[in-house]
């Protein structure tokens, strides 16, 4: 039950946005796709309608986003940083308001929440101080000629963002396009887009008119987005399968795509770990806290067969502290899963690690306590006697589910570790330096821990192998992925 010591300050009617349209061209527009409904996840409370953008929307959208990118991008670099050092002011000043919105729409905890707002404000302010670095070069021709390449932006850049960092991710995701130079249309998620709306609400007069927009909706939105001609630039955080839909779609016009997508990664444990760091790094890269709805979340634990017992009790014993509840609670430590759908999903995945003889130590059934009876939860699930082949180590669950691995053989434990379509992240803990260098070159993963899990570093760039995406993200590199490189040859 909640305590009221611990409730959050605010109320969610207090905050939650007065304006439930579309963003684009500076003011809020009425969608030609009508209107939805939103809830909350953890109580099943209605929280009001929400726009959702059709065809007509996207192009009305597309058609500003255009029309104020010539002024943007004639802009001086450091006027457009000055732009977004104040969004990231503003989102500061607002973090406990749009974290108690995430909680109630999105269903993570607030108090995880808060953080998701100052790392958002911390991405605006990395890529507005980068601005002025989207440089090019000069190259030696001899005498009598000068060569050189500039990096000038796209255009209308689109992006399409997941529902477990809602206003994180929408917050974010526009400042390396915005410091190139670029528009934007953001699309926040369709199951939590409340916090996008209140951001608008307080950020909307910061840029000039179009070139922040936000569009709300479902398949169609994005499908219009992706194949509108003023779009050459596009970028996704979501699966695997709607990241090869939108491949399909933006191959028409061979546009520039960035993919963010799924992970089944793993947290490889060898016998001279520090067994106690290493089933604390085992626990905390689940994101137990998300409920285990993150791409990056080490869902495969490889853990030597030395140290299999005292892993697994470990593990166990460490997810005790993650207990679902209300996310709007400040003392809630596990928060709700999306949406009923994505619970069945979860449940079916259990079922199925059950039926091809994996052992369930915990977790695996929704919690009784009342309070949570409206919601969708689900506890840490763990489960050992796992081996690659089964469906629960194949295949992305987005949800609290952990599976572990015993292994002896190296060779067969990598061959293992590599066996999945995937290739995001991994985990690796030993002492031994050489045995760290050879397992990171060994696995097929874009981001690699060492004695350290789940921690993203701005500047180091993200993203994954494999069917887990193309592109990296949070770092230089991603700034210079929304420019192109223009050649200029100069005969003197």
């Amino acid at each position: 039950m909640t305590d009221a010591a611990n409730a959050c300050p605010l109320s969610v009617a207090d905050v939650l946005p007065r304006h439930r349209d579309l963003f684009y061209a500076g003011a809020w527009q009425r969608a030609q796709g009508g209107y939805a409904p939103t809830m909350n996840p953890a109580t099943g409370e209605d929280l009001g309608v929400c726009a959702v953008a059709n065809a007509s929307d996207v192009d009305a959208a597309a058609n500003a986003a255009h029309g104020a990118f010539a002024e943007w991008r004639r802009m001086r670099p450091v006027d457009r940083g000055a732009v977004m050092r104040t969004i990231a002011a503003r989102l500061r000043a607002h973090a406990d308001e749009l974290a108690l919105i995430d909680a109630a729409n999105g269903g993570n905890p607030v108090s995880e929440m808060t953080a998701d707002v100052h790392a958002a404000a911390a991405q605006l302010d990395y890529f507005a101080g980068l601005a002025a670095e989207a440089r090019g070069e000069t190259i030696p021709m001899g005498g009598g000629a000068l060569d050189m390449t500039l990096r000038e932006p796209f255009g209308v850049c689109a992006r399409i963002v997941a529902y477990n960092h809602p206003l994180m991710f929408t917050a974010a995701k526009m400042a390396a396009p915005l410091a190139a130079g670029n528009t934007v249309i953001m699309k926040p998620p369709e199951q939590a887009p409340l916090s996008a709306y209140r951001m608008m609400e307080f950020t909307g007069d910061a840029a000039p008119p179009g070139v922040i927009n936000v569009l709300t909706g479902g398949a169609a939105c994005g499908e219009a987005l992706v194949g509108h001609p003023l779009i050459p630039r596009l970028a996704l955080i979501g699966s695997v399968g709607t990241g090869r839909a939108i491949l399909r779609g933006a191959a028409e016009r061979l546009k520039h795509v960035t993919l963010e997508l799924g992970g089944k990664n793993a947290c490889i444990i060898y016998p001279d770990a520090d067994v106690d760091k290493a089933i604390a790094g085992a626990v905390a890269g689940m994101n137990f806290t998300w409920c285990g709805q993150s791409c990056g979340s080490t869902s495969r634990v490889f853990v030597h067969s030395s140290l299999h017992e005292r892993v697994v009790a470990g593990i166990v014993e460490a997810t005790r502290r993650f207990r679902p509840g209300l996310p709007t609670d400040r003392s809630t430590t596990m928060g709700a899963i999306i949406s009923r759908a994505q619970l069945d999903k979860i449940e079916r995945y259990v079922r199925l690690g059950r039926e091809q003889g994996a052992t369930l130590v915990c977790g695996g059934e929704r919690p009784p306590d009342p309070a949570l009876k409206n919601g969708y939860f689900m506890p840490p699930t763990v489960f050992t006697g796992v081996t690659q082949p089964m469906r629960i180590a194949q295949e992305e669950i987005f949800g609290p589910v952990l599976c572990v691995l015993s292994w002896t053989d190296e060779a067969l434990m990598l061959a293992d570790v590599n066996a999945v379509e995937y290739g995001l992240s991994c985990s690796i803990w030993t002492r031994d330096l050489a045995t760290a260098h050879r397992t990171a070159s060994a696995v097929d993963a874009g981001y690699v821990w060492i004695n350290n899990t789940g921690r993203h570093f701005l500047g180091a760039p993200f993203g994954g192998y494999k069917q887990s995406g193309q592109g990296r993200e949070e770092s230089f590199d991603e700034l210079l992925s929304y420019t192109q490189v223009k050649n200029v040859h100069v005969a003197l």
